[in-house]
């Protein structure tokens, strides 16, 4: 097991999905997608929630940053990518629950699962959408209820990680925070292209669908000029 400080942040340096999927799984840890965003912008909260749980390297940037630190093994690992092939590998064999999205996304991701993956196990699932105490009290009720193996939370970083924190107060199991990933499931968002994939350009990619991303990609070359200096 490798496990990196990136700006503080510890990083998970996995060099197959497998390796990082049954570390996660046999030490019912929450998996939390790591990018050139959390590393440049960690704070003392987001270090905490990170390095309490399972950082693994989502972003290129990320990557980047770890072969810097010389673990050139080291692969990129997509969290919209990641979360389904958990599925792929325990839906004969374990149980999951779904939270997140709106309705119309998760009714949608349900039934895809469902055809996807014949016989997969949910279950139970909701929106993502809680909107006072008493909600989420019933909500943690019906997972304590149900026993679930795994559980996927759709909300947004740090949302979702403070969230899943508090769940797994009352039930260990695996957890996956997925941001948008049920929207891009069910193809309410488009992903990028294989091409653009497959060169590690997919955030290019956002940025030409979605130019107001500009405010957010200039960090990038904040970071990358950080990673070339060798301060982190």
């Amino acid at each position: 097991m490798e496990f990196v400080s990136l700006n503080k942040v510890i990083t998970y340096a996995p060099s197959s999905r497998d390796e990082l999927i049954e570390y996660a799984f046999n030490h019912q840890k929450i998996l939390v997608a790591i990018n050139a965003e959390k590393i440049l912008h960690a704070t003392d909260e987001s270090r905490a929630i990170i390095n309490r749980n399972l950082g693994y390297p989502d972003g290129i940037g990320a990557v980047w940053a770890l072969r810097k630190k010389r673990f050139f093994n080291v692969e990129r690992i997509p969290g919209c990518e990641l979360w389904l092939d958990i599925v792929k590998k325990y839906y004969q064999t374990k149980s999951f629950y779904l939270i997140g999205s709106t309705q119309k996304t998760i009714d949608e991701t349900i039934k895809k699962l469902e055809s996807d993956f014949q016989g997969i196990n949910i279950c139970n699932y909701r929106n993502g959408y809680i909107k006072s105490e008493i909600e989420e009290t019933e909500l943690i009720q019906d997972i304590v209820k149900c026993q679930p193996d795994i559980v996927f939370v759709a909300m947004g970083s740090p949302k979702q990680e403070l969230f899943m924190m508090r769940l797994q107060q009352c039930h260990l199991a695996l957890y996956q925070g997925l941001g948008g990933s049920f929207d891009v499931y069910t193809k309410t968002v488009k992903r990028a292209p294989q091409w653009w994939l497959r060169h590690n350009l997919e955030w290019a990619y956002r940025l030409v669908k979605q130019p107001l991303r500009i405010k957010r990609q200039v960090h990038l070359i904040r970071f990358f000029y950080k990673l070339h200096l060798n301060h982190y």
